[in-house]
């Protein structure tokens, strides 16, 4: 089996992931993703895809995150993770699409405005 090769996005974090036949390392940036994503609930979030479809020990992955913070680069990990397995065996689509990990957050920070403190604040109205 070749590698296949998916984007995944959250926010203004950009997710490049690449799966193959392995042994279950999953690997971002270089580093192993517990020592990357040291927050608890992030490493859940990384391993959530392949966990259910019970492919844990199964594949390994190498990530290239760039972009947004640890949050936003570990939610694009999860949906490319889950891109990845649906290109694989398009059965899996129902179960990662049941838990939501196809579906693209798209919130973004809306833009600074001129003439205000930030994107809709503006300055303290002063009667006098």
């Amino acid at each position: 089996m070749e590698t296949i090769n998916a984007v995944g996005r959250r926010k203004n974090a950009v997710a490049r992931v690449f799966l193959k036949k392995g042994k279950g390392t999953i690997t971002v940036n270089g580093k192993d993703y517990k020592e990357y994503f040291a927050a608890k609930h992030l490493l859940h979030n990384v391993t959530d895809p392949l966990e259910t479809v019970n492919m844990a020990n199964d594949f390994d992955v190498v990530v290239n995150a760039t972009g947004g913070g640890i949050k936003g680069q570990a939610e694009a990990v999860k949906m490319g993770i889950s891109r990845c397995l649906v290109k694989m065996n398009e059965e899996l689509k129902p179960a990662l699409k049941a838990k939501g990990f196809l579906t693209r957050d798209s919130r973004m920070v809306e833009r600074k405005k001129f003439g205000l403190h930030g994107a809709r604040r503006a300055t303290q109205f002063s009667k006098r």
